[in-house]
C-alpha cells in the first residue's frame, strides 16, 4: 500500500489545470501541421496559420490559448493499492482546480445553480470521473472543457436494428447543424454501447486519446477513417469558413450494451484540444 497526501494531489491539478490551458499538446500541433500541407483554399490555410500562431503565443506567454478556459473535467485513475491521506479525492481535486484557475488568471465559468446563475468564482466544482486500476499510482488527465464544444454534444438512443449508416449519418447530422459553432477543426469523440447514463462518457473518453491514433480494434479503425472522410467532405473548413480539414480526427470507444439498446453519443472537442496527464 502506497501512500499520498492530498494535498500532493491537490498541488497536481492546480499546475495541471494552468498548463491545460496555456500549452497546445504536439499531437495537436502535429495534427494542425499535416492539416495545413494538405489543405487548398487559401482562407483555409490562413486560419490553420493563425490557430498555430496562437498557440505559439499562448505557450509563450503562458497565458489562456483560448478565452473560454471551460469546465475542468479531471480524469482520474486510482492505483488499487493507493491510500489518499486527508482530505477525500473530490476535495482534493475541486482544491486544485480553485487554485489553478484563480491563481493562474483563467476564466471561471461555473455556476452553482443551472437555472440560478450565480458564478461560483473558482470554476469549481469540477466533472470528476474515477477509474480504478492495478498497480500503487494515480494518474491525473484534466481536459478543458468549453461551452461550444459542450453545447454541441449529442446523445440518442437507437435499436439495436440499427444500421452502421444510421449511426453516420447521426454524427453527420450533428456535425452539420452543431460543428460550426465549436470552432473547428474539431476532434470527434464517438461513444457507442453502454447505457444512457454512460455513453457520453464513452465517447467524452475518446476525446482523450492522442490525435489521430487509431482504433485497436480493425472494424472501429475503419469506421473511424469512413466518420472523419465524411465529415472533412461537408466543407465546413476551420472555423467554419470553408476547406477540406473540418476535422483533424475521429476517435470512437465502444462499450457492451443491453441486448435491446444501442446508445450512441456524439462528444466534440475544438482544435484547442487541451488536455494534460501527469502521474503520481
Amino acid at each position: 500500500m502506497r501512500t499520498i497526501p492530498a494535498a500532493k494531489i491537490t498541488e497536481t491539478v492546480a499546475r495541471l489545470c494552468q498548463q491545460a490551458n496555456y500549452f497546445l499538446p504536439r499531437d495537436v500541433q502535429e495534427a494542425l501541421s499535416k492539416a495545413f500541407d494538405k489543405e487548398e483554399a487559401p482562407r483555409a490555410r490562413e486560419i490553420l496559420t493563425q490557430i498555430s500562431d496562437n498557440a505559439r503565443v499562448a505557450r509563450e506567454r503562458s497565458i489562456a490559448l483560448c478565452q473560454d478556459t471551460g469546465i475542468a473535467e479531471v480524469f482520474v485513475n486510482v492505483g488499487q493499492d493507493v491510500h489518499i491521506e486527508g482530505d477525500v479525492l473530490a476535495d482534493a481535486v475541486n482544491k486544485g482546480v480553485a487554485l489553478g484557475y484563480t491563481h493562474g488568471y483563467l476564466r471561471t465559468s461555473i455556476v452553482a445553480d443551472p437555472l440560478e446563475r450565480v458564478n461560483t468564482n473558482d470554476n469549481t466544482p469540477a466533472q470528476i470521473t474515477v477509474t480504478m486500476v492495478p498497480g500503487d499510482q494515480l494518474e491525473i488527465t484534466v481536459l478543458p472543457k468549453g461551452g461550444g464544444t459542450e453545447n454541441a454534444s449529442a446523445l440518442r438512443m437507437f435499436s439495436p436494428s440499427t444500421e452502421w449508416s444510421d449511426i453516420v449519418e447521426f454524427v453527420l447530422e450533428t456535425v452539420r447543424e452543431k460543428g460550426i459553432n465549436s470552432c473547428p477543426p474539431l476532434i470527434v469523440g464517438v461513444g457507442i454501447g453502454g447505457s444512457f447514463t454512460s455513453v457520453a462518457k464513452v465517447a467524452k473518453t475518446a476525446l482523450l486519446r492522442e490525435v489521430g491514433s487509431v482504433a485497436s480494434d480493425n472494424a472501429y479503425a475503419a469506421r473511424e477513417k469512413e466518420l472523419l472522410d465524411a465529415i472533412n467532405a461537408l466543407g465546413i473548413g476551420p472555423m467554419g469558413l470553408g476547406g477540406r480539414t473540418t476535422a483533424l480526427a475521429v476517435h470512437i470507444e465502444h462499450a457492451p450494451c443491453h441486448i435491446a439498446c444501442l446508445p450512441v453519443a456524439v462528444a466534440m472537442h475544438c482544435h484547442v484540444m487541451r488536455r494534460m496527464t501527469e502521474s503520481i
